[in-house]
């Protein structure tokens, strides 16, 4: 007597919950952190080349997490290692690239500080409604990641042109005031969220 076959149907169901495209997307940003980071500690952070290649790597990641939240939402590929990994593989591009820029005085410390306590803290805010619903992305919230990811990328790129500093400065200066009030705004929009649930329920 042969052994029953595995449902296909059944197998790709279970497969589709953690294996597709945009977790791929999520896995490889966070595999680009340790990469970006060797990179750039390249000669103590003073070779050119390497500081070019870990912009790129450091810009193409960030296109994945655009990438990986519309394919998922527009296919139903939304699933609990995605809403748990992406922010954990957000954080951890952003917040190793302002470390490094730190560490190498290339960035003052409190614009890192601000920056990663305000993305830590809508880390936790967003654990912490989880069960009542997900905060969807406001325009603001979308032109501060764009901020900070074009900031970014200026500091860790090797331009010696005279005005790259104080662009780079200027666009930063916008990052950093977009992410405190995107900040202020998501912990208005998730204690209404906790409120509101409670009121249902």
């Amino acid at each position: 007597m042969r052994p029953a076959r595995p449902d296909p149907a059944g197998a790709a169901a279970t497969s589709d919950r953690l294996l597709n495209v945009p977790n791929a997307l999520t896995v490889f940003r966070i595999l680009c952190v340790p990469l970006m980071a060797l990179l750039l500690w390249v000669d103590g952070g003073m070779n050119g080349a390497a500081r070019d290649a870990a912009a790129a790597v450091f810009v193409i990641a960030a296109l994945t997490d655009l990438a990986d939240g519309a394919i998922a939402r527009r296919y139903g590929l939304i699933t609990t290692f995605g809403k748990v990994a992406d922010p954990i593989a957000d954080k951890a591009l952003i917040g190793v690239a302002l470390v490094s820029l730190s560490l190498m005085g290339d960035l003052a410390w409190w614009i890192t500080a601000v920056i990663l306590v305000r993305e830590l803290g809508v880390t936790a805010l967003r654990f912490w409604v989880i069960e009542h619903g997900v905060i969807p992305a406001s325009r603001g919230g979308k032109a501060k990641t764009l901020a900070q990811t074009v900031a970014i990328a200026m500091y860790l790129v090797d331009v010696r042109w005279e005005w790259w500093p104080t662009a780079s400065a200027i666009v930063m200066g916008v990052a950093v005031v977009l992410t405190l009030l995107t900040g202020i705004d998501y912990v208005v929009r998730a204690v209404r969220l906790r409120r509101d649930a409670r009121v249902v329920t």
